[in-house]
């Protein structure tokens, strides 16, 4: 008796996750509503060639509600994400674009969130630096407009359609920070000096027992 309870409580847990997976699968990047939000995204350093640092370059972000949006009523946050360009997914499928939005993976890092405020009407902007364990890549943001079941209803972003205009690059931090080398010598160091006491320790007590 015991185990048919059992077996029942696993089927309705496993049926609560598929209907909850379910509703969340119904979310659509293709049902947005599309420009609803226009953003820009202007590099600290600009030029052909030019390739900014994480953890040190920033972006300029400027947004505002399009005068065409229709859902602006829905909107109670705007969440604005770095995401990658189609040259930055080649094959990386952890980077692949999904219509669904749960499985969506092309824009994972997060740049700011925000209460949506009906009453600014103005084009409104911020700084961003870029975070330090951003991978290399090609970029561009997008901003989404979420309501308060926090179910994106509708987007803008920073580059076309095809996603090849006002695209950037980013460098990763290579090697270990400096901070962390003066820490390793540190660490060596006392390392060494402990072992040395441990030895000399030791040999004393050794001595020590020999004359006994």
């Amino acid at each position: 008796m015991a185990i048919k309870k059992l077996l029942f409580a696993s089927l309705l847990i496993c049926s609560m996750i598929q209907s909850s997976h379910g509703a969340t699968k119904e979310r659509l990047f293709t049902d947005l509503e599309k420009g609803a939000l226009e953003i820009t995204a202007t590099p600290s350093r600009t030029g052909e060639g030019v390739v900014l640092a994480a953890g040190i370059d920033k972006l300029s972000i400027t947004w505002k509600v399009s005068s065409t949006a229709t859902k602006e009523p829905e909107f109670k946050t705007i969440k604005v994400k770095l995401c990658y360009a189609p040259i930055s997914q080649v094959d990386r499928p952890w980077r692949k674009t999904e219509n669904e939005l749960f499985k969506d993976k092309s824009c994972p890092h997060k740049i700011s969130s925000f209460s949506y405020d009906p009453t600014v009407k103005t084009a409104q902007s911020f700084d961003y630096t870029l975070e330090r364990d951003i991978p290399t890549g090609t970029y561009y943001v997008r901003a989404y407009a979420v309501d308060a079941k926090d179910h994106e209803v509708a987007f803008g972003q920073s580059t076309n359609q095809d996603k090849t205009t006002n695209l950037f690059s980013v460098q990763a931090i290579s090697g270990r920070h400096k901070s962390l080398d003066i820490a390793s010598v540190c660490f060596s160091v006392f390392s060494v000096v402990a072992l040395l006491v441990f030895f000399v320790n030791e040999k004393r007590k050794a001595k020590i027992e020999q004359s006994k």
